[in-house]
């Protein structure tokens, strides 16, 4: 690598991109509003507080994320490595819960203000995200 590509600045994180901690909140809010709405039985797999997913795992996914997009590290200070497969073990993680995570997500990502190219790289990667979390045969 020469001098001249090791000063380069890196592209924006897609942390960045969306907007920072207060925007990947907002989408957090969103995907559980959908949630409760739209897939009561994957709401009722979380905690719940007056019928709603709890603020509990709605602060601890929007840590999660603001960490997996690039931004500070809360979630990994806080409660460790995520190691996802295993925090979802204990759920039985279907194709169909699958597909029901990733309508939750697609209706959130609908209000998102990102540009196009951030927005397709995010369905992509939470696609991929729900899909590497299935534990159950089809």
């Amino acid at each position: 690598m020469s001098d001249a590509e090791s000063k380069r600045p890196l592209p924006p994180a897609p942390f960045d991109k969306i907007g920072g901690s207060e925007r990947v909140r907002e989408l957090v809010e969103r995907f559980y509003d959908a949630m409760d709405a739209q897939e009561p039985a994957l709401a009722a797999l979380h905690p719940l507080e007056n019928g709603r997913v709890s603020r509990a795992s709605r602060d601890r996914f929007a840590l999660f994320l603001i960490g997996w997009l690039g931004g500070p590290q809360d979630y990994v200070a806080r409660y460790g490595h995520p190691r996802l497969r295993m925090r979802h073990a204990h759920v039985p993680v279907t194709s169909q819960m699958r597909d029901a995570w990733l309508r939750c997500m697609q209706i959130a990502l609908t209000g998102e203000q990102a540009d196009a190219d951030t927005r397709a790289f995010l369905t992509q990667r939470f696609s991929e995200l729900a899909d590497f979390l299935r534990n159950q045969p089809e």
